[in-house]
C-alpha cells in the first residue's frame, strides 16, 4: 500500500489562471507559499519560504477562479504529482505540482492580505473528480472545520 497525501495551508501568491482543455474542463493554476521558522545554528530566528504549485479541475476551478485571490489564506488538500519536460536547450527537466480534490478559503472577507483580525472563516469546496458529475450532486460532503475557528461558513459542492 502506498499513500501520496499533502495538505498545506499558506496564501496564494497570485490570482488563479483558469484555462479549459480541448472537452471544456476548467483547469485553475496558482501558486501557494507556505512559511517555516527555525533558528539557525548562531541561534537566530530564520523564515524560510515555499512555493508550491497548486492545480485545480473542474468545478473547483471555477470556484477557485472566482473567490481565491492573490494574498488569500486557503487549506489545500490533494496529492503531488511529476511532470517531465524539455527546456529550451533540450534538457529533460521534472516538476512537481499538487493536484487539489479539495480546498478551503480561510479567513473573512477583505482578508487576502491578511490583514483580517476577526475569527476564521472556512468555505469548504470538495468535489470528487472520479465520480461523474450527476452523483457529485447527490453525494453529501461531510464537513469539517478547524479547531481555531468557532464559527465556519460552510459552501459544499
Amino acid at each position: 500500500m502506498s499513500v501520496n497525501k499533502v495538505i498545506l495551508v499558506g496564501r496564494l501568491g497570485r490570482d488563479p489562471e483558469t484555462r479549459f482543455t480541448g472537452g471544456g474542463q476548467a483547469v485553475a493554476n496558482f501558486s501557494v507559499a507556505t512559511d517555516e521558522t527555525y533558528k539557525d545554528k548562531n541561534g537566530e530566528r530564520q523564515k524560510r519560504t515555499e512555493w508550491h504549485k497548486i492545480v485545480v479541475w473542474g468545478k473547483q476551478a471555477e470556484i477557485a477562479q472566482q473567490y481565491l485571490k492573490k494574498g488569500s489564506l486557503v487549506f489545500i488538500e490533494g496529492r503531488i504529482q511529476s511532470r517531465e519536460w524539455q527546456d529550451k536547450e533540450g534538457q529533460k527537466r521534472t516538476s512537481f505540482e499538487i493536484v487539489a480534490n479539495n480546498f478551503r478559503m480561510l479567513g473573512g472577507r477583505g482578508d487576502a492580505a491578511g490583514g483580517g483580525g476577526g475569527a476564521a472563516r472556512v468555505a469548504t469546496i470538495s468535489v470528487a473528480a472520479h465520480i461523474p458529475a450527476p452523483a457529485v450532486a447527490a453525494r453529501k460532503s461531510p464537513t469539517r472545520t478547524f479547531p481555531f475557528n468557532p464559527s465556519p461558513i460552510t459552501l459544499s459542492i
